[in-house]
């Protein structure tokens, strides 16, 4: 993604407000057609690429414009440089953020073919909302993720009266205190959407579980966690469209892993958009990543969050072979690195 002042034609590669000289809003301008102009081969290892060999590729688009980027695949000087999407139900998109979260989520959503939105789509936002506590301990969802991802419905010509941000408490903290602390009120405030709490609303019974009719009643539901190193965070944050009574039943007799495989056969297709930039470690501190993921499976979007922390799996992910899933945008070997180290 390119910034380019619709005035003067400069060019910038970071999301400036305005043109520095005419002072004019950048337009975002997406490269399209990409090709290599330059290879370099990096045979020795850092923190963030501890596994080598792998090649930095000077790219080119069709506009001239030039930045570097990793890759683990070598590719030849002239060779067009693509990455595919495919509509698979399966399958986990990744990609770097740069300067922003919107060109992440748009990356990833059309690595898994787009989305089919317009502007009478009603859609609902589940962002992960523990505790009352500030964005900088990475413990909800991060407030400028949650801009971004709205931003991006807004872009695609939803309306924001059809936009719905939902979460509840499973414990004695209100709700309200958690979205008022983490900023993600704010974000509700500023968007004008008004924030729904999934505990006032009507939950449908299904089989032994009893889920919020909210789920049912849209035409796409985004699941919106921020993952965690050693946890199943995008599986876990889709419980909270439970009944509170009704999960912490089922927490009493079974497993997250059986839950999560109940719950899904009952729900409608879900994307997950899931914040990884500054991600929380074991020990509670937090470590940058720079990733965003998407997928319509949010266990398999876990298994490869895990894959790539490096981090020991947890008891509903062990089943989960990392073979089997399809990745797409960046491979786990090009952004990999132990987070518990850093």
């Amino acid at each position: 993604m390119f910034y380019q002042c619709p005035k003067c034609k400069k060019n910038w590669q970071y999301p400036l407000e305005k043109c520095s000289e005419c002072f004019l809003e950048l337009e975002r301008r997406k490269s399209e057609k990409i090709k290599v102009v330059g290879i370099s081969k990096v045979s020795i290892p850092t923190i963030f690429h501890p596994k080598v060999p792998y090649f930095v590729l000077l790219l080119e688009d069709e506009k001239g414009n030039r930045w570097v980027q990793k890759s683990v695949k070598e590719y030849k000087i002239g060779e067009e440089f693509k990455k595919e999407a495919i509509q698979d139900k399966e399958a986990v998109a990744i990609w770097r953020i740069k300067y922003e979260f919107l060109e992440a989520i748009e990356r990833v959503v059309d690595l898994l073919g787009g989305l089919k939105i317009n502007q009478d789509s009603k859609i609902l936002i589940l962002p992960t909302l523990n505790s009352p506590k500030h964005s900088y301990f990475s413990e909800n969802t991060g407030p400028e993720f949650l801009a971004a991802a709205i931003k991006y419905l807004q872009e695609r010509g939803v309306k924001t009266e059809n936009i719905k941000v939902a979460g509840q408490s499973f414990d004695e903290i209100p709700i309200s205190a958690s979205a008022q602390k983490s900023q993600l009120l704010n974000v509700c405030q500023e968007a004008k959407i008004n924030p729904l709490d999934l505990a006032q609303t009507k939950f449908v019974k299904k089989d032994a579980f009893e889920i919020s009719e909210e789920v049912f009643s849209t035409d796409l539901a985004i699941n919106l966690p921020i993952l965690k190193a050693g946890k199943a965070s995008a599986s876990e944050n889709l419980f909270k469209l439970l009944k509170k009574e009704n999960y912490l039943g089922l927490k009493y007799l079974s497993s997250d892993k059986e839950i999560f495989q109940g719950l899904t056969k009952f729900l409608p297709p879900i994307l997950t958009l899931a914040d990884a930039q500054n991600v929380q470690k074991r020990d509670k501190f937090v470590a940058y990543l720079g990733l965003v993921f998407a997928s319509f499976n949010a266990l398999n979007l876990d298994r490869v969050f895990a894959e790539i922390t490096m981090a020991e799996l947890p008891e509903a992910l062990k089943s989960a072979k990392i073979e089997n899933i399809p990745i797409l945008g960046r491979k786990v070997e090009e952004v990999q690195f132990n987070l518990e180290k850093q």
